[in-house]
């Protein structure tokens, strides 16, 4: 029996999305080198290729010929990922609730002063946002 497709990217799709997001479009050689440097292992170039074209597939990337080689971008937007896997996160985890979800994560993280700060900024706008 086949294993069902994730609804979200895999470790390797999700590093591949983080190179494409930091810099695109790229060729298959520049992702694979980019991969290695990051991962500290060789990767077989016809493995990227696979990946970037089951990628292209599922929707996460494009893909445009230029001359000799096939180019690469995200498709799939980083914020939208995010919101989708925080979503699924605190609907299967929490209850759905983004609160107990974000309180258990302040909780049990190590959270310097200046990140409280962001934190209470953030919180203080959302409140005057609900008041309006």
């Amino acid at each position: 029996m086949a294993r069902r497709e994730s609804d979200y990217p895999t470790e390797l799709e999700l590093e591949i999305l983080k190179v494409l997001w930091a810099e695109s479009p790229l060729p298959v050689r520049e992702v694979r080198a980019r991969l290695e440097r990051d991962a500290g292992r060789p990767l077989a170039h016809t493995s990227v290729i696979t990946m970037l074209n089951i990628m292209v597939r599922k929707g996460y990337l494009r893909r445009r010929k230029e001359g000799n080689a096939f180019l690469f971008s995200a498709k799939l937007e980083q914020q939208t990922l995010r919101r989708g896997v925080l979503g699924d996160l605190a609907a299967r985890l929490f209850g759905g609730s983004p609160a107990e979800m974000a309180l258990n994560i302040i909780e049990s993280a190590e959270i310097d002063a200046e990140e409280l700060a962001e934190l209470r900024k953030l919180i203080n706008r959302k409140s005057k946002e609900q008041q309006s």
